[in-house]
């Protein structure tokens, strides 16, 4: 291995970009995700534009990627086209990375950059703060939020102010409206450090602050098999990154913008909308509320991974049609689009180069079931008029699950304290008889602290989720599931 070259400019035909973008972070996501898009776009149509990458926090892997000229390998597996492909391409939109921790002024230095146009963002959900500890003068702020508001504020004053040297900003953080949240927070140091009001308009009016979504899972590091990859690949690379074949960026936004990134004329999945919402509730009740429906029935079936759920003929119907007959009709993108992107969701729960466990997705199981699940239980009832039977099973399911114990052996449960122990406290008060079902039943249903609401008002809710309840524990999970789809 030894006499394997590290990866580096000189060892390849790569570009060499104007800087455009500005990125804080570095990680798998943002490579695997953000600087593979703009590689796409630059590759196919003519973008060119070149990535600026600041560590936003002490440690990072930014000296790692200036030792490899912003190079990496990207390995993309999944299904494309209905087909299993695993390829791999060389990521070159990275020109360079900026430590403000070790050097800040080449970081202030960016913000004199006259061809800077987008400030992307990837800083863990926690990333988007206000910290009032922050100050203008310090080399750096801690936040993340704090140091752009300085660079930004040095850009202002560079360019005397010039609205057309704002920043289309784009964070990628996981938090529900993250561009307004990031605007907000913008604002509030400005605030704290007393800057003009001319900066504060600059600030509102020669920036756009994009609200998004990001899906892509990205495995990250193949920690374990590098050697193997180094050597297929003839050269060492220490920031190998793995990610699936699906992605998916809706980004809210002005038309402007959708010219200015035109993300979509390179065949890429980036939808421009002018209002998000509808693919976050796409996201959220298909994929996730899936996930979270399918787990407690499936684990308890003796399954263990995703993929052996959806390829299993009793579970992978119904998870199957769970989503096309319960989750689907109560959402309000067109059908053909929901069609396609449930049809993209259990390709990706099948592909065979993730091993997702079921019990890992089940951390917090009710919170998740209450903000996945339950809004796609109630709008379905809501709108036809009768409760639907796999999404009730599920709870059932649930339920059963948080009883703690599968064929004997018991079941790791990772939740709240008080989430743990109301369940196992109704189970214990369970005897098995009928009317111990109902009145377990009726104490979930009227467990207003999980769900923030009694659902003993739901008409027939009630005694559905007993039924199920008594079938699952009296015939087990296997034949539960058959009665079920019966």
């Amino acid at each position: 291995m030894a006499t394997l070259p590290q990866l580096n400019r000189k060892a390849g035909d790569t570009a060499e970009l104007p800087i455009r973008v500005l990125q804080f972070g570095e990680g798998n996501f943002l490579r695997a995700f953000v600087d593979w898009i703009i590689y796409r776009m630059n590759r196919d149509n003519g973008f060119g534009s070149g990535v600026a990458v600041v560590q936003p926090i002490k440690q990072g892997l930014v000296s790692l990627l200036n030792e490899q000229d912003g190079l990496y390998t990207l390995f993309l597996k999944g299904f494309k086209d209905g087909q299993a492909v695993e390829e791999h391409e060389l990521i070159d939109a990275i020109q360079k990375g900026i430590d403000p921790y070790q050097d800040y002024s080449a970081f202030m230095v960016e913000a004199q950059n006259p061809e800077l146009r987008f400030i992307i963002s990837n800083t863990t959900e926690a990333g988007i703060a206000f910290n009032a500890e922050d100050k203008l003068a310090d080399t750096p702020q801690d936040s993340f939020p704090g140091k752009l508001a300085a660079f930004l504020y040095h850009r202002y004053l560079h360019f005397n102010g010039a609205a057309d040297k704002g920043c289309i900003i784009i964070p990628c953080e996981l938090i529900d409206r993250n561009g307004d949240k990031l605007k907000a927070v913008l604002l509030e140091y400005a605030s704290l450090w007393g800057l003009d009001e001319n900066f504060t308009q600059w600030l509102e009016q020669s920036n756009t602050y994009c609200n998004t979504l990001v899906d892509r899972i990205v495995p990250g590091y193949p920690k374990g098999r590098e050697e193997a990859i180094w050597k297929e690949l003839g050269y060492h690379d220490k920031l190998l990154c793995e990610g699936e074949q699906f992605h998916l960026w809706v980004i809210e936004a002005p038309d402007s913008i959708r010219s200015e990134f035109p993300a979509e004329k390179a065949g890429l999945n980036v939808v421009f909308t002018d209002n998000m919402e509808p693919y976050r509730t796409r996201k959220v009740r298909i994929l996730n509320g899936a996930h979270t429906s399918m787990v407690p029935v499936s684990y308890l079936y003796g399954m263990e991974t995703v993929r052996e759920t959806v390829e299993h003929p009793v579970l992978g119907q119904y998870v199957r049609d769970t989503i096309f007959e319960e989750i689907i009709p109560t959402l309000t993108l067109p059908k053909a689009e929901l069609s396609q992107f449930a049809e993209d969701v259990l390709d990706r729960f099948r592909n065979p180069y993730i091993k997702h466990y079921l019990i890992s997705i089940a951390l917090n199981s009710v919170s998740k079931f209450k903000t996945r699940v339950l809004p796609s239980l109630l709008e379905y009832a809501r709108q036809q008029g009768r409760l639907p039977s796999r999404l009730v099973f599920a709870l059932a399911a649930l339920v059963r699950f948080y009883k703690g114990s599968r064929n004997g052996e018991s079941i790791p449960l990772q939740d709240d304290d008080w989430v743990i122990g109301f369940l196992q406290d109704q189970w214990s008060r369970c005897d098995g008889s009928e009317a111990a079902f109902a009145k377990l039943a009726e104490a979930v249903l009227g467990w207003e602290e999980a769900w923030e609401e009694n659902l003993l008002q739901i008409p027939g809710l009630k005694g559905l989720l007993a039924g199920y309840l008594l079938d699952i524990e009296r015939s087990g999970m296997e034949q539960a599931v058959k009665n079920l789809a019966s």
